[in-house]
């Protein structure tokens, strides 16, 4: 952590580039998002399944940030920056229409109704969210929590930057394409809920 997270962490205090592509030392063609990428199976499998594509992933706890940085430095994965604080200061910081596809997955859903307005998926976020995407662009996010499923719906249909993908009730129940499973899924199961995946173009 001290001597390989300030090697790979975004800095913030500097400009962000112009090309986001530029913060990586791999070549890359696309720029994905993941947000709270908590212990880093998705970021992890992405990175390593897609070399042409550069990964920013933002967690703030410690342990699930150390054990995502000891396989980036471990398997020398060249397309992957992090960052380990508030994903607000990235959103806020990178350029107009840089990134390609942005993940927010089995984040925390705040289950008690008094505390839903501390819930990521806001107006607030979503414009940080419309501002960063690239029209055509996606925001994929994946819970098993029934309220935060709708209350995303709801948030999201009500903001004109971005329009639901689904056609048939298929594409909301199934995972995407090269899912690899993350623990939060694997615990929902056990517990007997059930994930959604919503995808959400960006207009």
């Amino acid at each position: 952590m001290e001597k390989e997270l300030p090697r790979l962490a975004l800095d913030l205090n500097a400009a962000a580039p112009s090309d986001v592509k530029d913060l990586f030392d791999a070549d890359v063609h696309t720029v994905c998002l993941e947000v709270g990428f908590g212990g880093g199976e998705h970021l992890l499998h992405r990175a390593r399944t897609s070399p042409e594509t550069g990964f920013i992933g933002i967690e703030p706890f410690v342990g699930s940030m150390a054990k995502a940085l000891a396989a980036v430095v471990d398997e020398g994965l060249r397309n992957v920056r992090l960052y380990e604080d508030d994903a607000v200061n990235v959103l806020d910081w990178l350029p107009d229409a840089s990134l390609d596809i942005a993940y927010q997955l089995y984040p925390d859903p705040w289950p008690k109704k008094r505390h839903w307005k501390r819930r990521f998926i806001n107006r607030q976020n979503l414009d940080r969210y419309a501002r960063v995407l690239r029209p055509g662009s996606e925001l994929r996010f994946a819970s098993d929590i029934d309220t935060y499923v709708d209350w995303t719906l709801r948030h999201l249909r009500d903001h004109e930057a971005f329009q639901w993908s689904a056609e048939r009730a298929r594409d909301w129940k199934e995972p995407w394409q090269g899912w690899p499973g993350t623990r939060y899924e694997a615990k929902a199961i056990r517990e007997g809920r059930i994930g959604r995946y919503l995808t959400f173009r960006r207009i």
